[in-house]
This record gives structure tokens, C-alpha cells and sequence, in this order.
């Protein structure tokens, strides 16, 4: 292994990498605001019209979408890797790096898995009446509750988390300085 020079600059991710991860980020930050819309409309407000049906369309879509692509994405990083940690950083500091992007890549993996099955049990696969996505449970509303409730508490709990990690990103960039934020921006 390779020691660290604390004067070097760290390594920047690979284009491939951040290319994942900006993708990622877009498609999240649709989502979020998506699902929380979609579900106001058609939960609190009891508002079943062609926009609400687009937007759930559009969520189960590209939570579908979403999930494939970090499918993609952990398998890339697993077997490409990640580049070392900045060698600036105190221990707890790498500690709770890694704690929140495997935590995020979790979550990212779950949430969409629950709002398929959620989805799959209701059932309510149809997608914009142009084809419905696989079923990976039978029918069975009352789970289909406990289920998609679960993925939308989840779904918070990620956009908390992302939150962290922003938070933790803009200290870096505007405090620190110290070039972890440059190692995944696109032009590193």
C-alpha cells in the first residue's frame, strides 16, 4: 500500500465514480420531493387525478430505475474501490465518512427494494398505464400499509442523512479547504 504524502493533493475519484454518484444525487433529489408531493395529493388531500397518478408513475418508475443504477454503482465501487481516505482527517472523522456513505448506500438500496414490495403487496404497479413492474409479493393491502410506511419513514431518514453529509461536505470545502470536497466534484 502506497504511504500518503500530507503535502499531495488526495485523489480524486475516478470520472466513472463521480459520474455515479452526481446521477445518484439528481435522481434522489427528484425523488424525495416527488414522493413527498404524490403522497400529500393522494394521502392527506384524497386528490386522485391524472397529476397524482403521473407523479406516483414517475416515482415508482425511477425508484426502480434508482435501484438498478446503485446496483451498478456498489458493484463498481467493490471492485474498483474508493480512493484513500485524505490523510488530514482525524480517525473519528474517516469513522463517520464511512458510517454515512455505506449507511447511504444501504438505504439507497432498501428504500426502493420496500416501495417495490410496498407497490408489488397494494397491488399498484402500474407505470403511466404502459406497463406495471414485476410483482415480488401477492396482494395484501394491510401489509402493503405497514410496508410503504416503513419506506417513507426510511426515505426521510436517508434525506437526513443526506443532509449529514452535506453539511459534512460544506465544512470541507468552505472550512477545511482541505480537498475532500474536490475528490468527487465532476471536474476533479
Amino acid at each position: 500500500m502506497q504511504e500518503h504524502d500530507p503535502v499531495a493533493a488526495p485523489k480524486a475519484y475516478s470520472g466513472v465514480a463521480r459520474s455515479f454518484h452526481w446521477i445518484t444525487v439528481a435522481a434522489v433529489f427528484v425523488m424525495v420531493p416527488v414522493g413527498l408531493t404524490m403522497s400529500y395529493r393522494g394521502n392527506t388531500l384524497d386528490l386522485w387525478d391524472d397529476l397524482t397518478n403521473n407523479l406516483y408513475s414517475s416515482h415508482k418508475l425511477l425508484g426502480f430505475l434508482l435501484l438498478w443504477w446503485i446496483v451498478l454503482r456498489l458493484t463498481y465501487r467493490l471492485i474498483h474501490g474508493a480512493p484513500a481516505d485524505e490523510p488530514t482527517l482525524e480517525w473519528w472523522q474517516k469513522a463517520g465518512s464511512h458510517l454515512v456513505h455505506w449507511l447511504l448506500y444501504a438505504l439507497l438500496l432498501i428504500v426502493p427494494v420496500l416501495g417495490w414490495i410496498g407497490v408489488s403487496l397494494y397491488p399498484a404497479l402500474d407505470i403511466f398505464g404502459l406497463f406495471n413492474l414485476p410483482a415480488l409479493a401477492a396482494p395484501n393491502e394491510d401489509m402493503a400499509k405497514r410496508v410503504l410506511n416503513i419506506h417513507g419513514w426510511l426515505a426521510l431518514s436517508m434525506a437526513l442523512l443526506i443532509s449529514v453529509h452535506i453539511a459534512a461536505v460544506l465544512y470541507h470545502a468552505l472550512i477545511r479547504r482541505d480537498g475532500v470536497f474536490r475528490r468527487m466534484w465532476p471536474r476533479a
